[in-house]
């Protein structure tokens, strides 16, 4: 395989330009690429597959021709992941009988989410119980007073 069947296969298989970045295969005109995207490059008589991120290039990969970089870039963005693992009977049944409990934790996680960024919940959402309020810190004592006589022995 070369760059130019890579390029066919990716858009066969519906990758979408803008996640790869392969010499010789352009995307549809005016397409933004992304940011962060997987390329494929020659590098001193060698083949690289690698990604881009925030606009440092790392490689991943080297190889010794075009067809074998060819291949493992197009397995890297067709790769579907590992088969999604079936419920226990347990997982189900929680699920289908707990569900008032599974939105309730849902709430706490999205409540004290927000109150860490700082911003108020939703309108529709109920209001978290309220956080107990922290005890006045230990301190060096009353501030003195400006009308107070100054202590014994104290010039002012």
């Amino acid at each position: 395989m070369d760059r130019h069947r890579l390029c066919e296969a990716l858009r066969a298989a519906g990758v979408p330009p803008g996640l790869y970045e392969v010499p010789d295969c352009p995307g549809p005109p005016g397409l933004p690429r992304a940011e962060d995207r997987l390329y494929l490059a020659e590098q001193a008589g060698t083949w690289v597959v690698g990604v881009r991120e925030r606009g440092a290039r790392t490689v991943l990969e080297r190889f010794p021709d075009e067809d074998r970089a060819c291949r493992s870039l197009l397995a890297r963005l067709t790769d579907e992941g590992p088969p999604p693992v079936p419920l226990t009977p347990a997982e189900s049944g929680m699920l289908l009988h707990d569900g008032e409990g599974v939105r309730r934790r849902s709430r706490e996680g999205l409540a004290r989410a927000l109150r860490a960024t700082r911003r108020p919940p939703e309108a529709d959402a109920p209001a978290p119980p309220p956080e107990p309020e922290p005890g006045p810190e230990p301190g060096p004592g009353p501030a003195p007073d400006d009308h107070a006589p100054p202590p014994p022995g104290r010039r002012t």
